[in-house]
């Protein structure tokens, strides 16, 4: 609707200078096509004529009449009116609501999405965490936001590639062979020998004991078998990563996350991918060597200090193969490039942009988009749950799902915005009551199913086509705000894509169920009269398939019942 008004808008536009009403030397400015606050002032506002009457130095009000006057007649517009300094408010016709409801019915699972990406791919990265252990309740909260990104992207017609990198090279993964290797060895926390960077926590002696029993890890169809041979530190290296790789996988898998590429940061050294990028950034001029390093000028490109690439002892720093990396995305094809990271890697992303800049290889400035998530405090009767009995140190993704539920802890760790701070409540969201969130939503899903399966038990018809066609009444609040609702849909779809803000699409589905339950505490559905009957069945309808839409962009289920 927004797209139609605004098409009107410009024919009027058009036509005013036609009619030399407006100076054709008068740029048309970029105005808004907003929903009023307040639905008293109409169901759509524009500012065009405030915007160009400044332009021109005319009078806005006066400017904003001769605009209305030239407006097209449309079928789908009740009334135009002009309000305050010069906003011009539309009223929609009851017909312009009908027709939304057969666009939802005919559109069914697809309402709501377009085609603005269509032909274009995009990369999503997101989890990426270390094979050292279980996932923690950060990754958690970066799984679902990297999901629920890909999945609104998807919506708006992208290709959407989704990608885990491993960083299976380094410190940490020496960290981890070592302390498998310790525990192999009859070590644990606490002795005299144990290292002193080990990893703690029970699950290494899980893996420790499955390597000596000689169980074989199948990962990504390659199949890594243990050895009774607590000596091999590289046996135990593979098989420790094979192995908490496929854990991690099982746990992503269990809370509904699935990837298309899984990524090594191993393969970049392999492939010589690190070096090769290092040449081209020295071959373009943008490095210098000091002290025995190599640097990079990020400040070239906005960095406020420049950068260490190569160590005096020849090692890289950590952001070097960052850019390979993100290089890689680039030369595989991925046009947009979204990388969901925690807070902490904040410091990094400058360095690492500015070194896809200086490689001179055409790849946009920004490039990639990163979305970076704030901690989570878990809360339990009201104290802070911290600790995993099998991790140690920390409280598991997998310990949140086993008590919260998956589809609750989905929309907990994706409902606020992903640079604010999160607290979860386990007992909140284990509630089944109005004040849990998830629950609201997948109520009213469940209502809306309800009301379907007592028509059925009744014995009673529902006329689709003819309660899409029946006279609305407008001046029915519940109704009037029920159906503005419904018609956001595709606006919030198309924001959370662009803006890569999936939490969006919560705040809708919670405020789309609230105006449901208003109209379902207000109206009976299965009422004597068989056109009002069908058009209140067709509200339901609508309001239940565009509830499943919502949800299924969050990975959540849509219960008929509950």
């Amino acid at each position: 609707m927004k797209s139609q008004l605004r098409a009107l808008v410009d024919q009027g536009i058009a036509r005013l200078r036609e009619a030399g009403t407006l100076p054709a030397d008068v740029a048309v400015p970029e105005f808004a096509i907003e929903r009023p606050k307040d639905r008293a002032h109409g169901d759509f506002s524009a500012n065009a004529a405030m915007l160009l009457a400044k332009a021109a130095k005319t009078n806005p009000r006066a400017l904003a009449q001769a605009l209305v006057e030239a407006l097209p007649q449309d079928p789908a517009i009740a009334s135009v009116e002009i309000a305050g300094p010069g906003f011009i408010n539309f009223r929609l016709a009851p017909s312009a609501w009908q027709a939304m409801l057969r666009e939802i019915a005919t559109q069914g699972a697809d309402y709501g999405r377009n085609a603005s990406g269509k032909g274009h791919t995009a990369g999503v990265e997101y989890v990426s965490a270390n094979p050292t252990g279980p996932l923690h309740v950060g990754h958690g909260r970066a799984a679902v936001i990297g999901d629920c990104i890909a999945r609104v992207m998807a919506a708006n017609g992208w290709n959407v590639k989704r990608e885990f990198y491993y960083n299976d090279a380094g410190v940490q993964i020496e960290n981890l062979a070592r302390s498998t290797q310790a525990r192999a060895k009859g070590l644990k926390p606490g002795d005299a020998d144990w290292p002193e960077d080990a990893y703690n926590g029970d699950y290494i002696a899980d893996v420790a004991n499955s390597y000596l029993r000689g169980d074989a890890v199948e990962i990504e169809g390659h199949v890594i078998v243990g050895k009774n041979d607590a000596d091999d530190l590289d046996a135990i290296r593979k098989f420790a990563v094979a192995y908490l790789r496929r854990e991690q996988n099982a746990d992503l898998e269990a809370y509904g996350v699935l990837f298309d590429v899984y990524f090594l940061e191993s393969s970049l050294y392999v492939d010589g991918k690190v070096d090769e990028t290092v040449r081209e950034l020295i071959a373009h001029g943008h490095t210098y060597e000091d002290g025995g390093a190599l640097w990079l000028r990020t400040t070239d490109f906005g960095d406020d200090k420049d950068r260490v690439m190569r160590k005096s002892d020849g090692t890289y720093t950590y952001f070097v193969p960052d850019i390979a990396y993100h290089r890689s995305k680039w030369q595989r094809g991925y046009q947009r490039a979204v990388t969901e990271l925690g807070a902490d890697h904040h410091g990094s992303l400058m360095r690492v942009k500015a070194g896809l800049q200086a490689l001179d290889a055409g790849i946009p400035a920004g490039y990639p988009d990163y979305v970076l998530h704030q901690m989570v405090t878990v809360m339990r009767g009201g104290e802070e749950v911290k600790l995993s009995k099998r991790a140690g140190s920390y409280l598991t993704l997998r310990d949140l799902i086993d008590e919260a539920g998956c589809d609750a802890t989905r929309w907990f760790l994706v409902a606020r915005k992903p640079d604010s701070q999160l607290t979860f409540d386990i007992d909140l969201a284990r509630s089944q009551s109005l004040d849990n969130p998830v629950y609201y939503v997948q109520l009213a899903h469940a209502r809306s199913c309800g009301v379907f399966r007592q028509l059925a038990e009744r014995g009673l018809a529902f006329d689709a086509e003819n309660g899409r066609n029946q006279p609305l009444d407008l001046d029915d609040r519940a109704t009037a705000t029920l159906l503005a609702s419904l018609s956001r849909w595709p606006e919030v779809v198309a924001a959370a894509g662009a803006q890569l803000e999936p939490h969006l699409v919560a705040a809708y589905l919670l405020e789309l169920a609230q105006d449901f339950q208003s109209y379902y505490n207000e109206h009976q559905f299965l009422v004597d009269d068989a056109n009002l009957r069908d058009a209140r069945l067709a509200l339901a309808a609508a309001t239940r398939q565009v509830l499943a839409n919502g949800l299924g962009l969050l990975g959540v289920n849509a219960p008929e019942a509950m």
